[in-house]
């Protein structure tokens, strides 16, 4: 008992003794100035498409006739205020277009259904507070990794009409959306200032209201909030980037 009793005043009187006697654990991996310390980072990406349909058939549906486009423009801004390390913003805007002639939608020989004619257009901004850590990849200054953490606000409008005649209806909308995502992505150098990069989502936290009227009388709110887990193919990104 006298013994035990020494042995702990021992221990707390002199507690670095056993951290001292433990070895720096080192796991070996060495890590290069890939981006240096006071470089700006500036980038955009661009997106456009366009697809005209006349006459065209998919599964089910047939007669098929209209046209639709999205764009895209989403300029980007950081300051590596340490080695590897850098912070800044990105600012978005999307807009696009479904305009929709005729359609039918067949089921067999006896059943079908023609949802008539349909025009949608919607626009919408946001803000994104960025932070990156930049990988090397071994001793290579031309191609590295990045992983990116990013708080998203945004917002945007829309409007839906169908019909034709005494029959058309239209639904206009606002929505307000806020987003913590997680984005890992590669780059690759094709000078000293200049590179290509893609990334990709994999871990996020989004929330989304939407606040609709439709006809200026029928009221509806909607409010949705997920999380994702798992490789998002959808939010595949390609971008040119300058260092300056």
């Amino acid at each position: 008992m006298y013994k035990t009793q020494a042995l702990l005043m021992a221990l707390a009187i002199h507690p670095a003794h056993t951290a001292r006697g433990q070895e720096h654990f080192s796991r070996g991996l060495e890590q290069i100035s890939f981006i240096p310390k006071g470089q700006w980072i500036a980038g955009v990406n661009v997106s456009y498409t366009q697809s005209d349909f006349n006459n065209y058939k998919f599964l089910i549906v047939e007669n098929l006739g209209g046209d639709t486009y999205s764009f895209k423009l989403s300029p980007m801004l950081l300051y590596a205020f340490r080695d590897n390390l850098a912070a800044g913003g990105r600012v978005s805007y999307k807009r696009s277009r479904t305009r929709l002639g005729s359609a039918d939608v067949v089921l067999d020989s006896e059943t079908s259904y023609s949802p008539g004619t349909l025009f949608a257009i919607n626009h919408s901004y946001s803000g994104t507070a960025v932070f990156r850590n930049y990988i090397s990849l071994g001793n290579s200054m031309r191609f590295g990794f990045f992983n990116e953490v990013q708080l998203t606000l945004g917002g945007g409008q829309s409007k839906i009409v169908n019909g034709e005649g005494d029959d058309i209806s239209g639904t206009y909308a606002r929505n307000i959306s806020a987003d913590i995502g997680l984005t890992p992505g590669m780059i690759m150098f094709l000078n000293n200032y200049s590179a290509i990069e893609v990334s990709v989502g994999v871990l996020g936290f989004s929330y989304d209201h939407t606040h609709a009227i439709t006809d200026r009388i029928h009221v509806a709110d909607y409010t949705g909030k997920s999380a994702n887990f798992k490789v998002n193919l959808f939010s595949i990104s390609f971008g040119a980037v300058f260092y300056l």
